[in-house]
């Protein structure tokens, strides 16, 4: 059996591997080779977190071969689609990201969406209104702040599509914008099975793979990030 890996160069500053068949397993590096070399043990903490929730889950990768199948440099554009220094960044685009979503596909999605969210609100359950909102030294975002951007990202894929509410309906609430984007995103995706529907936007291409693909990795890392913050 062997995993097909996309690498992405340049996220942040960073490379990202991502387990293209296993939305929510990625591994990050400082180099795309030291991306790779963290992917195994990924795999072990993605297959730790299925079970956690799943005591059968789809798969446990025993004698599992992993395979880099396409690299991807991310690009930065400013307004005019022109290379810069600054701008807009546009991410990977891998050719597995064509292939139309099957139903079993959605069904785990859903499952992995469910599952991420609840990780998400444990981790900032019983925090404090002050804990909530202080910055820390060195971050972007107060806790609140990147619920709210996790909110926000989520909509961003959905609007990519042209599947989002109206942006001026977003709630400004961090939870309340959560729960109504993921719901958003839950009604729509079963309508997405078999879609070859492909976006270009803003220097960009999307398509429901890649929504789904993003969307629980992203939900995922900030998990992992609010964590860290909460150990500091």
């Amino acid at each position: 059996m062997s995993l097909k890996i996309g690498l992405e160069n340049g996220v942040e500053g960073r490379s990202l591997a991502w387990g293209l068949e296993h939305p929510g397993l990625f591994a990050y590096g400082q180099t795309g080779e030291e991306a790779l070399d963290n992917f195994p043990a990924a795999m072990q903490k993605y297959r730790a977190w299925l079970e956690s929730h799943n005591p059968q889950p789809w798969s446990d990768f025993a004698d599992t071969l992993t395979e880099l199948v396409e690299t991807f440099q991310v690009l930065i554009i400013d307004e005019q689609f022109e290379l810069a220094k600054d701008g807009y960044e546009v991410n990977a685009w891998f050719l597995h990201d064509w292939k139309p979503l099957l139903p079993e596909e959605i069904e785990r999605g859903l499952g992995l969406l469910k599952w991420s969210r609840q990780d998400l609100l444990e981790t900032v359950r019983g925090l404090n209104a002050q804990t909530m909102e202080t910055k820390p030294a060195g971050e972007r975002w107060s806790i609140n702040g990147i619920l709210r951007h996790v909110g926000g990202a989520e909509w961003w894929y959905l609007d990519r599509l042209g599947l989002a509410f109206p942006r001026e309906q977003v709630p400004e609430e961090p939870f309340e914008r959560m729960e109504k984007v993921r719901a958003q995103l839950i009604r729509v995706l079963p309508g997405l099975i078999g879609s070859k529907h492909v976006v270009g936007i803003d220097g960009e291409i999307w398509s429901p793979r890649k929504l789904l693909r993003r969307a629980i990795w992203h939900e995922r890392d900030h998990t992992a990030h609010i964590q860290e913050l909460k150990s500091i």
